[in-house]
């Protein structure tokens, strides 16, 4: 089981640990749901496991915090494979629609970069996609070509209305 679950932690860069005590049988079945939609796979494992799993991982992120204060208590473990926002996207719909304050965000890795507390979860569900920052990107990349584009073409049609109105005046 640690081995498996090793492989899964080092074949992500983005996991969430949550806690979801507290919900019921119908409640985690719905999250499992929403999160099975999404292309997230939810699982709930000991926080010991989860340990020795982050200690086998090779990793130049040091993760010895991370398992000092974030394996406590009920621990699941939400594993993402293209966007890092998307499992707090869930966490937050799901709360939303429910009007629940729980699974709680106990701490996620995102891009080797640790994010330990609840206070994290808003920030993280609004990260863009690579897709989407390179998108950014292009247009940003893009709009000074196009306003150079746009004065020649305005100042076109100015030229020409000058040429005109002057030779209206000469005749």
């Amino acid at each position: 089981m640690v081995e498996t679950l090793a492989e899964q932690l080092a074949s992500t860069d983005y996991f969430y640990i949550i806690d979801a005590e507290g919900l019921n049988i119908e409640e985690i079945n719905d999250f499992r749901r929403k999160c099975f939609q999404a292309g997230i796979v939810y699982q709930v494992v000991k926080n010991t496991l989860i340990s020795k799993a982050l200690e086998k991982l090779e990793s130049e992120v040091d993760y010895s915090t991370f398992s000092d204060t974030v394996l406590k208590g009920f621990s699941g473990i939400l594993f993402a494979k293209d966007i890092g926002s998307t499992p707090a996207k869930i966490i937050k719909e799901f709360r939303k629609q429910r009007r629940l304050e729980s699974p709680f965000l106990k701490g996620a890795s995102i891009d080797k970069e640790l994010f330990i507390g609840e206070e994290h979860l808003d920030p993280l569900s609004q990260l863009k996609s690579k897709v989407e920052l390179l998108g950014e990107l292009i247009a940003l990349l893009n709009a000074p070509i196009t306003n150079v584009m746009a004065s020649l073409q305005s100042g076109k049609h100015q030229l020409a209305g000058l040429m005109r109105a002057l030779a209206a005046k000469e005749a």
